[in-house]
């Protein structure tokens, strides 16, 4: 008897939808336990590469090796936290300037339309009022909200490092679970994909890492030439801020203005960090991204703008962050389920071939032929899904 169920398309397509919606539904109403998990899993798969340098340089014992990865891990953040911590306190006694020079700014925006548009002052004032009457009300209950999400932020961040530890240390134990659900002829596909996995959100994360620190040294850089105070501190915020796609960069662009106003009212302070803001996201998008933050899974542009927007809209910028990674691991176990491989392409980034024309290259857009699918292949040593993957092995040192 054929134990593979035949299902007509219609049908198929309803599961799948099904499935995904399901997903989103649970990771909605549980996004207070999943967020810190899946930030958690990010992490332990960023460190794995120290903790297997640790077991197998230095012959440190598995336990060992975890905790001591995962302790540098949280130093390099409370170092950044302490350094930051001591750059804001001192922006923050500049407040002051900052309101002084706005109000020299406000005033003579104010002069340009009462000179051109015929509107007083007191007019301007009135139509400022009654634009800003609701926004009030809103910002009082964005205000309890940030709160409520930095008190939220405050726990997640305790609960990440022990996460991150327990993930490491029980991996092995993970994988056998995942060996016990699957059938023994599908556990070299089971390997497959969770190799491709960890390869493809490796790769991407240390390539956020170096597209931060990259974005950084230049805001830095560009600031200081052109006189910024607090250069390094809004360096170091564009690169962090950077990490939240699309958006991130706008509010960090914002802030480097208000920061302006610390120094003098000069106008031309606001227009070089604003020409400045726009070369490095030039340089990012076209050098940095395509050369660095390029993952091992190509996922086209209109997929991650949706993605992006969903993760924001179920859980606000954990839920940006945390897009792209899932949506990388969704279309890698796509691309190696038959079933679901349509899905896997539709996520895919399949550009056109192209063709010059006058010494300009330009896509193909009518080429017919479909790109086939690149499967990753890594020489990393996958762990044998056995019964003895754990048990009667008193040699082993990752337990």
């Amino acid at each position: 008897m054929d134990e593979n169920l035949k299902l007509p398309f219609y049908a198929k397509l309803t599961l799948v939808l099904l499935g995904l919606i399901s997903l989103t539904f649970i990771f909605y109403i549980a996004q207070d336990i999943l967020i810190p998990v899946m930030m958690s899993f990010l992490f332990a798969i960023l460190l794995y590469p120290v903790v297997q340098f640790f077991k197998s340089k230095i012959r440190l014992p598995h336990v060992i090796a975890v905790m001591l990865a995962v302790v540098i891990f949280v130093l390099v953040f409370i170092g950044l936290f302490v350094f930051l911590s001591f750059q804001i306190s001192d922006f923050v006694n500049d407040f002051d300037k900052i309101e002084r020079n706005f109000n020299i700014h406000l005033n003579s925006i104010q002069g340009f339309i009462r000179d051109n548009f015929h509107l007083s002052s007191s007019e301007q004032k009135k139509y400022i009022d009654t634009a800003t009457e609701d926004s009030m009300a809103k910002g009082k209950e964005m205000i309890g909200s940030t709160l409520m999400s930095f008190t939220d932020t405050l726990v997640n961040l305790t609960l990440i490092p022990i996460y991150t530890f327990l993930i490491l240390l029980y991996r092995t134990h993970f994988l056998l679970f995942l060996s016990k659900l699957i059938k023994k002829e599908n556990h070299e596909q089971l390997k497959n994909i969770l190799t491709n996995i960890r390869v493809a959100i490796n790769s991407y994360i240390v390539g956020l890492i170096i597209e931060t620190v990259l974005i950084a040294i230049m805001t830095t850089a560009g600031f200081m030439l052109i006189g910024l105070k607090y250069a390094v501190l809004l360096g170091i915020v564009t690169g962090i801020l950077n990490l939240i796609p699309y958006i991130g960069i706008l509010f960090a662009g914002l802030l480097s203005i208000l920061a302006s106003l610390t120094g003098s009212p000069d106008l031309s302070i606001i227009i070089g960090v604003i020409v400045i803001t726009i070369v490095v996201q030039l340089i990012d998008n076209n050098i940095l991204v395509p050369i660095i933050v390029s993952s091992k899974v190509e996922i086209n542009a209109f997929i991650s703008i949706i993605g992006i927007i969903i993760g924001g809209a179920i859980a606000g910028v954990s839920g940006m962050f945390l897009a792209l990674p899932i949506i990388a691991i969704l279309k890698v176990i796509f691309d190696r389920v038959e079933s679901l491989e349509p899905w896997g392409y539709l996520m895919g980034d399949h550009l056109p071939r192209t063709y010059t024309w006058r010494k300009i290259k330009l896509p193909l857009f009518d080429e017919e032929q479909q790109s086939e699918v690149n499967f990753i292949k890594a020489d990393v040593i996958v762990p044998v899904f056995t019964e003895t993957t754990t048990e009667n092995n008193p040699d082993r040192t990752d337990q």
